[in-house]
């Protein structure tokens, strides 16, 4: 079975997007990759590569006029949100797939994702929900399912649920919480109530990220990266992570994460780190050809600089010793934490 993906950025986000495409290469039998170029650069780029499997398609060859009324009034990264459901759509009817895959560019595949598409069955579309910590349970804002693997067949339900979401993002794609919506992914909650041939992914493989890690502890067992849920004992095979909230600063300084999602040593060696090398690498390979670009999305350099969190620790306690009521420590160390913060070069 040949599985179709379909993803969307720009130069910024091009070295994630070119390790995830590696990650597909290294681990998915047969597949294509449709590659929606949200600028020039990234295009031009992806072009001069002619890389085996993915294929650049340029804004201009994708919008329609639907697309193209709101583009005006949408921030990039809501225009981004905005035009997910009509990649899917142009996937499926511009080249007439059977199915094709949504995915986000910052995510690593461990092994081959056949067996996510392969779990829906006979369902239309597959969906998978965030999985939140108690910690870090955003659902109520963000939605019980995430917008970072979203699978819709070339059938009757799957072209209905896509083309409803379609409309549904034209009218309203906002990165703001207004009347249960919020961004292209809010909708979805409602989805295995009003539509038929909706799968929920149940693969536990697919779909960790910083906002469930913690549930989880991973070993190398040969070459698999294996997960085990804490709270069951169960194993499984991690299939991809999503490493949202994954930023590149000035001077090589990397953040693991932000938002307060707590990272063990466990997920950061196994995870985070190799990630941050194969980024760092791909770098390299693209500053070869195009050093103009700001292919990592490098962000201003890390406020606090590198801080490793028996780092941050140990900040935290010099500060109770000069603070008698330790506050501003604490809310100190609160906003470092959100943060991992490591130089590239040493990982």
């Amino acid at each position: 079975m040949k599985l179709n993906f379909c993803t969307l950025f720009n130069a910024n986000y091009l070295s994630r997007g070119l390790v995830m495409y590696d990650s597909l290469m290294q681990h998915c039998k047969d597949f294509n990759l449709y590659v929606f170029a949200f600028d020039d650069a990234c295009a031009d780029y992806l072009m001069a590569q002619s890389l085996k499997n993915l294929v650049v398609i340029r804004l201009n060859e994708f919008e329609d006029e639907k697309l193209l009324s709101v583009k005006s009034s949408r921030t990039a990264a809501e225009y981004c949100w905005t035009s997910t459901p009509s990649t899917i759509l142009y996937c499926l009817t511009k080249f007439d797939l059977d199915h094709c895959t949504y995915i986000d560019a910052d995510l690593l595949f461990y092994a081959d994702p056949i067996v996510l598409v392969q779990e829906m069955g006979q369902k239309s579309v597959l969906i998978t929900e965030h999985r939140y910590s108690p910690q870090h349970d955003q659902s109520e804002r963000s939605g019980k399912y995430c917008v970072q693997f979203i699978t819709a067949k070339n059938d009757f339900d799957g072209l209905k649920t896509m083309h409803w979401w379609r409309n549904a993002c034209i009218d309203w794609c906002y990165a703001r919480h207004e009347d249960g919506k919020f961004g292209d992914q809010k909708y979805l909650d409602n989805w295995p109530q009003m539509f038929d041939g909706i799968h929920e992914l149940q693969n536990l493989g697919g779909g960790v990220a910083p906002w469930n890690v913690q549930q989880y502890e991973f070993f190398n067992d040969q070459t698999i990266l294996k997960g085990i849920e804490l709270k069951t004992k169960n194993e499984f095979d991690l299939i991809f992570f999503h490493f949202h909230g994954f930023k590149y600063h000035q001077n090589n300084l990397v953040a693991l994460a932000e938002n307060g999602y707590e990272l063990s040593k466990n997920v950061q060696n196994l995870i985070f780190k190799p990630y941050a090398k194969k980024l760092f690498l791909k770098g390299l390979e693209i500053s070869k050809t195009a050093p103009e670009i700001n292919y990592h999305a490098i962000f201003s350099e890390a406020p606090y600089g590198e801080m490793s969190p028996s780092t941050l620790f140990k900040y935290y306690l010099n500060g109770i010793k000069s603070s008698k009521k330790n506050i501003i420590p604490t809310q100190l160390f609160q906003k470092i934490k959100q943060h991992y913060y490591f130089n590239v070069n040493k990982l």
